[in-house]
């Protein structure tokens, strides 16, 4: 009885070793955790279903992938090394074999996460197969199997799901064939995926993976050769593709990769996941299938995709050809969804499918759909034991565009506030949820390049947005910003939401696609009013210099008594305009009186800039009809200093454009004292100042070669011809012409004058809080600015101060005004007018006679005095005094304010965001509040100089009184 005892419990031990050993036993050959946000009607709801995707080896570790009943997610914020939160998931049946000794097996659980951050979720189990053969250190069984998420939880990035990857990482390569696995990730919100490699993790601790000792595959035994018998094998991860390629492998046995799936929204990370997966080298006697590759596809919404997919094998076996993608699944798109038949499946060495997808507007996003084809070989007959299974995919990217908005047309508009434009347009083909049209409007009429494959309007264009409306709208009216003189052109665009976003949520709007431009719709704005066409230096003097002004006639009618006034400001930017001549006219075509040569000017140190004032005659006397937009002449400088070069630079402050036109560039004829050689024509681009170097080379050869040799001891004269265009075919002439003054310069000087020391009249604060009512009805403000010049050793030889700002600190500085200097440097101002606030940054620079300009002054920068007192009264109760609660005298300086109102039990009562208050006793539904103490907090943000400037918060008590 005692043997027989004895060998029972023999037999259990061996027994519970044996189970003991098949639970530890090497099973896990790959996975990966994905992870989707669970929609429970509420927005702030943080309620995510987490899946592991694992990968067992049934040849070797069939007991343990059985017993795996279960796994351990543990989920901990990345930023914290605190202990993560550990979940039990259990199995999701059916387990799915899906060959080569494999089985899919999916773990699911659902998790709400306590708050929006960045978590880890992972997922370690003992053991990974033995003999891989490129991790370390062996025996690999030994090795735990490591895989983890990274999932950012943000209010702003509304519903969100990982990517999904549909095609399993299990497949057969072959000893000196080229291999490829490609993921088949679908995101199913329309994000951007990339792909990076990674390195094979174990963990010991639930934490932050370590990682294993690895190589490349490439890299494991002898060096090898690619499918195509070039030296060295190779094996690398296309990082937009996800294509994962070997070419080709050497030694037969398991290896192990590992690679991340990165999803981007709006150039933000939001996500990462890890696949870890296994590659089973084999020697094989056949060779593997081939598809044809596909050209990528850009469809409308709406088309129905016919697309054929062919596949071959050399060796007469016969071939298997699927399809997988997010197309197929409806728990990733709307339907309609996508189907894939092959006629003679498995039964011929060549094979065709043929995708049918009837596409929608509901499929409109702005990444392509990537749907993956994969065939694989079988025995051409029987099923002999060497045969290898080998496989071949390729991947098919479809996008699909919005469709084009139809029938824009633009016409004049009747409003009160001055020129207007009213846009109509057909209803839109799609009308998706959320979805905007976005107005764009550019000068002139514009041609952009028509591309499906390139949706919206194409940058540089010069096509600006100036509003969206609903995807339902049918018109818009147009009525800032509009110029008289200026042709416009207007293009419409739809952007949508991402896919299966909430229109309510925060961000849903961002990332979902663009239809593809409207035709234009080109509206020439009626020259009405006249509008100037030249400002031109007809000569370059101290005394004697000559600009000639011309300008439009308005399309007013001929015969009734008006007056042009033209009026000079010295300076590119100059704003202190005096009068030059009253020219009466009664807009008679055949009288030239649109035209004006101004004398006696010293054009040599100055630019000018001009506007006209245009009279008609009302009520029997001349009223002010209209005031052109200024246009200043063409200022020509050296640039910067070059002994074997003339460097020049030129600008024009003018309301037409002068940008991405051909400048022409003229040299004085040494050989012919006053006589100009233009030496040739300069391709600028956008953005003054223009610039061009003159290596002595006349490159026109219409008037003659003239070329010199630069010297820096001799003086070059030069003069530039702008050539520019209102873009507006009412506007006459089309191109218009204007020269620069002439300058004369030397290649020899290469000192900078030193910077000025600047300085900014002050802000009295206390003064100003004392009279606040000095601001009320001021619209603008002026900086007023001084600045000495350094005496000797320094170049006294000036002839200009440039005068920069930036609107807050950190920006960059450009070009405000330029001031003429003195004969004899002394201290020197300028007046910055016509500011919204006095809030901005300055700094100085002295120009010399070469038109070098110096390094920079201090930077000075001013704030404004914020404004804002509140009284401690108010009596609504209708009698036209005192009846709202409102700042005392005028706000000044205030941008934005929020404004709240408690009772004496803390309730809020009224908020607003008006500037000004106006909070008349009433709760925010309308009705009256009881007489008594109500407390108030007002946050303020002040206009500042400062772009991250802080707000005042203000609080108090208010007696409301009846």
């Amino acid at each position: 009885m005692r043997s027989v005892l004895q060998y029972l419990l023999l037999t259990f031990f061996f027994v519970v070793l044996f189970i003991s050993f098949e639970a530890k036993a090497t099973h896990v050959r790959a996975g990966e955790i994905t992870a989707r946000r669970i929609n429970t009607g509420s927005a702030s709801a943080l309620t995510y279903e987490i899946k592991l995707t694992a990968y067992f080896d049934m040849i070797n570790g069939q007991g343990a992938a059985d017993a795996q009943e279960n796994v351990t997610f543990t989920i901990g914020n990345v930023n914290s090394t605190s202990p993560g939160v550990v979940l039990v998931a259990p199995r999701i049946k059916p387990i799915v074999d899906i060959g080569n000794g494999t089985t899919r097996n999916i773990y699911i659980i659902q998790y709400t996460f306590p708050a929006a951050q960045k978590y880890r979720i992972s997922f370690e189990v003992d053991n990974r197969n033995n003999n891989v053969l490129n991790i370390g250190p062996p025996p690999t069984q030994n090795l735990n199997f490591y895989v983890s998420t990274i999932l950012e939880i943000n209010a702003n990035f509304g519903l969100n799901q990982t990517p999904v990857l549909l095609n399993a990482p299990i497949d057969l390569a072959a000893v000196g064939q080229r291999y490829i696995h490609n993921p088949g990730a679908f995101d199913a919100d329309g994000d951007s995926l990339s792909y990076k490699m990674f390195v094979p993790q174990k963990s010991l601790t639930n934490g932050a993976g370590i990682n294993l000792e690895y190589k490349d595959p490439n890299l494991v035994g002898a060096p090898g050769q690619t499918e195509a018998g070039v030296s060295p094998a190779t094996f690398s991860l296309n990082s937009i593709t996800g294509d994962l390629i070997w070419d080709a492998p050497v030694t037969k046995g398991y290896y192990n990769v590992a690679f991340i799936v990165e999803e981007w929204r709006d150039g933000v990370l939001i996500g990462q996941i890890v696949r870890d997966m296994q590659i089973i080298v084999e020697d094989a006697d056949n060779k593997r299938p081939v598809l044809e590759p596909l050209p990528d596809l850009c469809v409308e919404a709406g088309t129905l995709i016919r697309q054929a997919v062919k596949a071959t094998d050399k060796d007469g076996n016969k071939l298997t050809l699927t399809s997988n993608g997010g197309i197929y699944e409806s728990t990733l798109v709307k339907p309609a969804l996508a189907s894939f038949t092959v006629a003679n499946q498995g039964a011929l060495s060549t094979v065709t499918g043929q995708l049918l997808w009837q596409t929608g507007c509901d499929h409109i996003r702005l990444e392509p759909y990537e749907v993956l084809f994969k065939v694989e070989d079988g025995p051409a007959t029987g099923n002999p034991a060497f045969f290898r299974k080998l496989a071949d995919i390729t991947t098919l990217n479809i996008r699909v565009y919005g469709p084009k908005p139809l029938n824009l047309k633009a016409v004049p508009a009747t409003d009160p506030a001055g020129t207007a434009y009213r846009l109509t347009w057909d209803p839109y083909k799609c009308q998706v949820s959320g979805a905007k049209i976005i107005i764009y409007r550019s000068e002139g009429c514009k041609d952009i390049p028509e591309d499906v494959c390139i949706t919206g309007i194409p940058a540089g264009s010069g096509y600006t947005e100036i509003a969206r409306v609903g995807v339902g709208e049918l018109t818009y009216l147009d009525n800032t910003g509009l110029e008289a003189g200026i042709s416009y052109s207007y293009r419409l665009v739809v952007a949508f939401p991402r896919p299966g976003a909430n229109p309510n949520e925060p961000g849903s709007l961002v990332g979902g696609g663009q239809s593809v431009a409207s035709d234009e719709s080109c509206l020439n704005l009626p020259t009405i009013m006249p509008v100037i066409t030249h400002v031109t230096v007809d000569s370059t003097d101290t005394a004697k210099g000559v600009i000639t002004v011309r300008w439009t006639r308005p399309t007013s009618l001929a015969g009734i008594p008006a007056q042009y006034r033209l009026m000079r400001a010295t300076g590119q930017n100059g704003s202190v305009f005096t009068e030059v001549i009253k020219i009466p006219t009664q807009l008679d075509p055949k009288v030239a009186d649109t035209l004006y040569v101004d004398k006696n000017l010293n054009t040599t140190a100055n630019a000018y800039r001009y506007q006209i004032e245009y009279y008609t005659t009302r009520a029997g006397a001349l009223a002010l009809q209209d005031v052109t937009e200024p246009a200043s002449s063409v200022r020509l400088e050296q640039g910067a200093a070059d002994p074997a070069r003339i460097r020049l630079n030129w600008s024009a402050i003018v309301p037409w454009s002068n940008e991405r036109t051909v400048h022409r560039v003229y040299r004085e004829d040494k050989a012919r004292p006053g006589t100009f050689n233009r030496i040739d024509d300069v391709q600028v681009q956008a953005g003054q100042p223009f610039n061009y170097t003159d290596d002595g080379t006349d490159r026109f050869a219409a008037d003659g070669i003239v070329n010199v040799t630069i010297s820096k001891e001799l003086t070059y004269c030069y003069k530039v011809e702008t050539v520019g265009s209102y873009n507006n075919r009412q506007i006459k002439p089309d191109t218009l012409l204007n020269f620069s003054q002439i300058i004369c310069v030397s290649a020899s000087d290469t000192t900078k004058p030193c910077p000025p020391v600047l300085s900014i009249d002050p802000l009295d604060c206390a003064a100003l809080n004392a009279a606040p009512e000095t601001f009320c009805d001021q619209a603008t403000f002026t900086n007023q600015l001084t600045w000495t010049y350094p005496q000797l050793p320094c170049d006294q030889n000036l002839t200009a101060y440039k005068i920069y700002y930036a609107r807050y600190e950190g920006d960059p500085l450009t070009l405000a005004g330029t001031v003429t200097a003195p004969p004899i440097p002394l201290a020197t101002s300028f007046a910055h007018e016509g500011l919204s606030s006095f809030a901005g940054c300055y700094y100085v620079t002295a120009v010399n006679g070469f038109g070098t300009e110096s390094a920079p002054s201090n930077t000075v920068c001013k704030d404004n005095c914020p404004m804002y007192v509140l009284p401690n009264v108010f009596t609504p109760n209708g009698d036209r005094k005192n009846d709202v609660f409102r700042p005392f005298d005028c706000p000044a300086f205030v941008q934005s304010l929020t404004f709240r109102v408690f009772n004496r039990w803390g309730a809020q009562v009224y908020d607003t965001k008006d500037v000004s208050i106006n909070w008349d006793g009433k709760n925010k539904s309308g009705k009256e509040l009881s007489a008594g103490q109500y407390y108030y907090e007002a946050v303020i943000y002040f206009e500042s100089a400062s772009k991250d400037a802080k707000p005042t918060t203000l609080k108090g008590w208010v007696q409301l009184m009846r």
